[in-house]
């Protein structure tokens, strides 16, 4: 029996799993938003709330924490200098996990995108269609 495991698998031996999570993590504080599974971004959140509350006591300690798990020396500068102070009045749920209705075409797999809250995120330009006459 499986009663109170924390940790969900996603299939891969622990040194691939953190692996995973901190590459997962470190592109989520980057772009502020990423489209993964939804079992991984469900997985991730955990780690990405925890390094935003490390952020939010600003200390040397808690910096040098962040860089156990992160290990991008500008994201870290980001998600202290900026993150950080955007979040500073909030009290937990700094990401969001949103269902996409679209399923991985390979192996089917449910999709998620998952972002901060009050993001700032640039559009992408939409490309116009040219007509080949």
């Amino acid at each position: 029996m499986r009663h109170r495991k924390r940790v969900k698998k996603l299939g891969r031996t622990a040194s691939h799993r953190r692996a995973l999570l901190r590459n997962l993590v470190t592109e989520l504080f980057r772009h502020e938003r990423i489209t993964t599974t939804l079992p991984k971004a469900k997985a991730m959140r955990r780690f990405a709330e925890h390094m935003i509350t490390f952020a939010k006591r600003g200390t040397l300690h808690a910096r040098r924490q962040v860089l156990r798990f992160v290990q991008d020396k500008k994201v870290v500068r980001k998600l202290f200098d900026t993150l950080a102070a955007r979040y500073a009045e909030r009290n937990g749920g700094y990401t969001r996990v949103i269902k996409l209705s679209k399923y991985r075409v390979g192996d089917a797999a449910p999709m998620a995108v998952i972002e901060l809250v009050d993001a700032e995120i640039a559009a992408k330009p939409v490309k116009e269609k040219s007509k080949g006459t």
